[in-house]
């Protein structure tokens, strides 16, 4: 049984463009950039400042315990001193469904909320945060779930909730190709009726200026919504790329040699493998109630299983059907080469960070290997291959980005690439993704990296990576450790700019939560 599903990567580019209406006349005419916008924060423009990163964060509360709000709680201590969050993706699970955006956003992160002290009051799609909110899309915000499930979880949530039983986080809805996030975070121009609106909401919140023409203004406690899936803002001289990396995660085809069957045979076994897992685990979960601790505990394991199946499932079918061309977002890749390019060639910018879903480079042990991690890496690859060609002398030997944030795998980790013999050379990488939903494991093949590359001369394996920290799920003393975590991240001056990185982590060891703040390093 699927439990959920992925769009088409077509569909998904195609419903997030009508929803803000891509390119229409009225954006046109007006000259409006809708990939940028500008923080309207009125704080006063400083080459030093502090910015907070979470991920994969949008899971409700187990009782008693409710990790995402141990962050959150954890996130105020430095909310004064923080211009902005950052989020990288899977804002709700499991499905993105506006049905949890309440439980699962609204109410964990409601200090940031304007009316936050009465969160219930606060509808998914008419939120206006106090501090910027920044997030990028990730695969379980655009999540679906089929018909016949969808039937049976929704037309049963709400017995079973009442019967004291669990929920799996789906109920009636998916996202709907995204819609959920699109109607919570986005500028849905498409809901606005007429001409003379369209026009007229235009002239009052695209008032702010770059060199690409005009653009929204973002502005804390008033109008917090964003004009695309992906974007760019500057700020203290900091270029930030917020991309979509579900739409340029489609695997290569599989090549078409004896190699490439037997690895298809491989994925249809392991396919049929983990199926009868899937199986097993709802047979066990039919059996479990919330209401008794040692049962409670048993469902989140299994829901975080759950969750890891689908995840391989879904990678599994997108190399199965790799045979055809891989649908990818070129639009994006593209205008994120001509903006990489336009901020090396602006002298006021300093530095340039990038966040979006899926890390490329990553050791958290269901992600490391798989097919969309090696997809995402060689687009961006190719993308940052093609800007050292274009700017020559003029990066110094700098990377072409300075610091590379994403979520998908639910751990907290630094890396930093090697020599790759190729642009994405010497780049810092952290990953937030702890921020709510079941800590990972650590891969056990340790903590460099590697890749087989084809040259001429034939195969050759070598080192792109190494994991230089690791926070997430381990063992000691026979007690399991969960450790959730945000990040603090605080910009210095200079040319190019350093980032001192403050982990912040909530850690559930038994039943005992415990806040620390790991040691400082810089970048």
């Amino acid at each position: 049984m699927n439990l959920i599903s992925d769009p088409p990567i077509p569909v998904k580019i195609q419903k997030m463009k009508e929803r803000v209406r891509w390119m229409h006349p009225s954006f046109r005419q007006r000259g409006i950039d809708q990939t940028s916008i500008v923080l309207d924060d009125h704080r006063e423009d400083s080459p030093e400042f502090s910015f907070m990163v979470i991920g994969d964060s949008g899971t409700e509360a187990h009782s008693p315990h409710h990790p995402q709000r141990k962050v959150a709680e954890m996130m105020l201590t430095h909310r004064n001193d923080c211009s902005f969050v950052l989020h990288t993706g899977d804002v709700i699970y499991s499905v993105g469904s506006q049905e949890y955006y309440s439980t699962n956003f609204i109410q964990p992160y409601r200090e940031f909320l304007v009316g936050g002290d009465n969160p219930k009051g606060i509808s998914y799609d008419r939120m206006v945060f106090n501090l910027p909110f920044l997030p990028v899309l990730g695969n379980h915000d655009y999540y679906d779930v089929p018909l016949m499930y969808r039937l049976f979880t929704g037309a049963t949530s709400s017995l079973r909730r009442l019967l004291g039983h669990k929920d799996m986080e789906i109920g009636w809805h998916g996202s709907y190709q995204g819609n959920a996030y699109a109607r919570a975070f986005m500028d849905y121009t498409q809901a606005i009726a007429s001409p003379q609106e369209l026009e007229r909401h235009l002239d009052q919140h695209y008032t702010a200026k770059t060199n690409t023409g005009r653009c929204l203004r973002y502005e804390p406690g008033q109008f917090t919504r964003l004009p695309n899936r992906y974007y760019t803002f500057r700020y203290g001289g900091i270029d930030f790329f917020a991309l979509d990396s579900n739409t340029f995660n489609a695997p290569s085809p599989l090549p078409t040699t004896q190699e490439g069957e037997i690895y298809r045979r491989q994925l249809l076994h392991r396919r049929q493998e983990i199926e009868r897992q899937e199986l097993q685990i709802l047979k066990m979960w039919d059996y479990l109630n919330r209401d008794n601790p040692t049962e409670a505990e048993q469902l989140d394991e299994l829901s975080a299983k759950l969750d890891q199946i689908n995840e391989i499932k879904i990678d599994i079918e997108k190399q199965l059907t790799s045979h055809k061309t891989p649908a990818i977002d070129f639009e994006q890749l593209d205008w994120l080469r001509s903006r990489l390019i336009e901020s090396w060639n602006t002298s006021e910018v300093r530095g340039r960070v990038m966040f979006f879903h899926h890390p490329p480079y990553v050791t958290e042990a269901t992600k490391w290997h798989q097919a969309q991690t090696l997809a995402v890496r060689h687009r961006l690859r190719s993308v940052f291959e093609q800007v050292a060609q274009t700017l020559g002398s003029l990066i110094k030997e700098r990377p072409i980005v300075d610091l590379i944030l994403n979520g998908h795998a639910h751990c907290l980790e630094y890396l930093r690439t090697a020599d790759t013999g190729f642009a994405d050379s010497h780049i810092n990488c952290i990953i937030a993704g702890g921020s709510g939903h079941r800590p990972r494991y650590q891969r056990q093949g340790g903590t460099e990296l590697m890749e087989t590359f084809t040259e001429i001369k034939g195969k050759s394996t070598r080192k792109v990576a190494d994991s230089l920290l690791f926070v997430g799920r381990h063992d000691y003393k026979s007690q399991n450790h969960l450790p959730y975590s945000s990040v603090r991240i605080d910009v210095l001056d200079g040319s190019p700019p350093k980032f001192i990185v403050r982990p912040l982590v909530a850690e559930r060891i038994g039943e005992e939560w415990y806040n620390r703040e790991l040691e400082p390093f810089v970048i």
